[in-house]
């Protein structure tokens, strides 16, 4: 009876063990086919900025090529693309400090204090970012033509300032809202001061929260076209407006705007790398409890 109960437990546990090796492979597969999916696109945008006008136009596609620089050097030196980058990192840089600098105090009032109002507050600035930006486009750029800000940095970081605020507000409410209050109350004992207690207690430990929402912010108002487009001229024309002016007539010189692309997703890729430790911990915190 021993035996025939060992000789049968074998197929079951077989039967236990195959199911789960079939799940692992189709999540490989699958994730595969998602990286592949995501990837491509960039591959395909960078190969073509590298190619020339023949080679990126050839049917069926070359995929084996000798990469060349010259669109680049195009677009840095006789596009104008160069300044057009310049202008979006003063704009997205101004943004993303000026959006956490005013942000996390007011996320951490909103998750430690009562006030008057505070509800009516926390409610505007989780709608605040419903609103389609088209919906108020036309009051913003009459009412920078009547202060003649039209063309200038300071504009599009007011703007971009306005859709931002309420991203990082909304973000970092919820992190503090994490940081034990136990914490306030006994650097308090201690006799710290308010702003002591936010900035060596509670902002380092909502760090997360603030990375995230500093993303965010960075690659809106560096992605950013319908405003950029409406009141930028060419002083201060940012890098997706530049990639516009290609669409023009009937030949396209595909090498150059993949250049120009290629340019303008660099800056965002290497700052999410810099920041890529506080963006897991910060989009996976809450996640379980």
């Amino acid at each position: 009876m021993a035996v025939a109960t060992a000789d049968s437990a074998v197929p079951a546990t077989s039967r236990q063990t195959r199911p789960k090796r079939l799940v692992t492979a189709w999540h490989l597969v699958g994730l595969l086919a998602i990286f592949l999916f995501a990837v491509f696109p960039f591959y395909w945008m960078v190969a073509t900025s590298l190619k020339t006008q023949a080679e990126a136009l050839a049917s069926p596609p070359i995929w084996v090529f000798t990469p060349r620089l010259d669109n680049y050097f195009e677009v840095l030196f006789n596009r104008d693309v160069l300044s057009s980058l310049i202008n979006s990192i003063i704009i997205a840089v101004s943004t993303t400090v000026l959006a956490v600098g005013l942000g996390t105090p007011a996320a951490y009032a909103l998750a430690r204090f009562e006030f008057k109002a505070k509800e009516e507050l926390w409610f505007w600035f989780i709608t605040n970012r419903m609103l389609s930006p088209i919906v108020v486009a036309l009051p913003i750029f009459l009412m920078a033509r009547t202060f003649g800000l039209i063309d200038t940095h300071i504009v599009l970081i007011l703007v971009y300032l306005t859709f931002n605020l309420p991203i990082v507000v909304w973000i970092c409410t919820d992190q503090f809202r994490g940081v034990p209050k136990d914490l306030d109350e006994a650097a308090r004992l201690a006799g710290a001061s308010r702003f002591t207690i936010f900035w060596r207690i509670a902002l380092p430990l909502a760090m997360p929260g603030v990375a995230v929402s500093a993303i965010f912010s960075f690659i809106f108002s560096w992605n950013e076209l319908l405003y950029a487009l409406v009141l930028t001229r060419n002083a201060a024309r940012t890098a997706p407006v530049a990639a516009t002016s290609f669409m023009s007539g009937y030949d396209l010189p595909w090498g150059e705007i993949m250049a120009t692309g290629t340019l303008i997703v660099l800056p965002v890729i290497i700052f999410a790398l810099m920041v890529s430790k506080h963006l897991v911990q910060g989009l996976t915190m809450g996640a379980v409890k």
